[in-house]
């Protein structure tokens, strides 16, 4: 019979997750793992198989996570231009810092390291395209697409801001999204 499980599998990649965000994704390894959730590094082995197959899991749930607040800001914001400014604001905001959005670039290399990663990503792209197009459904005069056009605009924000390192993020990305939506639907 086999022992139950004092964390849980969720548990456990949580704290892989903080692991990963705080030091990096290359400082992540059985043994840091096994100090910030106090499972034995043996036992992690046992759930995990490999390091990479740990980071995967955990990276797979932040992914979830994401797709999790990218639908529940999309049912709770109005279905206009100023709602996607406001959905990718409030996306912004998980970004933190210029340190912390720093560290989250280290991560972002890891997703396209690995294909059951970058398909997250891309299937990421393709939905949160399609929530920022039902946004200016009712928009006059708005270009086909414009939910990749803004989503990439978005992102491009994101890299500017992390070089100029001034304010928030989210106040950073809503002022240039405003100026980029008055463009696009003149």
């Amino acid at each position: 019979m086999p022992r139950p499980k004092t964390r849980s599998d969720a548990e456990v990649l949580e704290a892989a997750l903080a692991l990963i965000y705080a030091t990096g994704p290359d400082a992540l390894t059985f043994q840091s793992l096994s100090a910030a959730c106090g499972l034995s590094a043996a036992t992690l082995v046992q759930r995990f198989g490999t390091k990479s197959k740990l980071k995967q899991a955990a990276l797979l749930m932040a992914w979830d996570r994401l797709d999790a607040d990218t639908s529940r800001l999309a049912e709770t914001l109005p279905k206009t231009p100023a709602g996607a400014i406001r959905l990718l604001t409030a996306l912004s905001k998980s970004y933190g810092g210029i340190e912390k959005y720093a560290e989250g670039l280290l991560v972002l290399r890891e997703d396209f390291r690995d294909p059951v990663l970058r398909a997250r990503g891309a299937a990421w792209k393709v939905a949160l395209s399609a929530v920022l197009d039902e946004c200016f459904r009712d928009a006059p005069g708005t270009p086909r697409g414009v939910g990749l056009l803004l989503a990439s605009q978005w992102q491009g924000c994101l890299l500017w801001w992390g070089f100029d390192g001034k304010g928030d993020a989210d106040r950073y990305v809503q002022w240039h999204l405003k100026r980029f939506v008055g463009t696009v639907t003149r």
